[in-house]
């Protein structure tokens, strides 16, 4: 099993910046890939980013430019700095972790609002 805890989710005014962070542990021998989805209310929940253990990334179009994913492979973290936060960013963060199962944190809410 393994197990996910983020941290780092609340409230922010439009054009703010708010980080993320998510920690595995458990029964890890290695992590493919580690990221974040998010879903908003009455919408499907979708890819952020993602980061694999190679340092290779891959984003959502709507945060390209905005967002940036960091790994830290030895102690099994991930992070996501938003900066530029928009409205429709409000949503909440899911970690995941590859491993290869897929195992999800509980969940950290990001409301962007004036």
């Amino acid at each position: 099993q393994v197990q996910l805890v983020e941290s780092g989710g609340g409230l922010v005014q439009p054009g703010g910046s708010l980080r993320l962070s998510c920690a595995a542990s458990g029964s890890i021998f290695s992590i493919y890939a580690m990221g974040w989805y998010r879903q908003a209310p009455g919408k499907q929940r979708e890819l952020v980013a993602a980061i694999t253990s190679g340092g290779s990334t891959n984003y959502a179009d709507s945060v390209k430019g905005r967002f940036t994913i960091s790994r830290d492979n030895a102690k099994n973290t991930v992070a996501l700095q938003m900066n530029s936060l928009k409205p429709e960013d409000t949503a909440v963060y899911y970690c995941y972790a590859q491993v290869p199962n897929v195992y999800w944190g509980q969940g950290t809410q990001v409301t962007v609002s004036s």
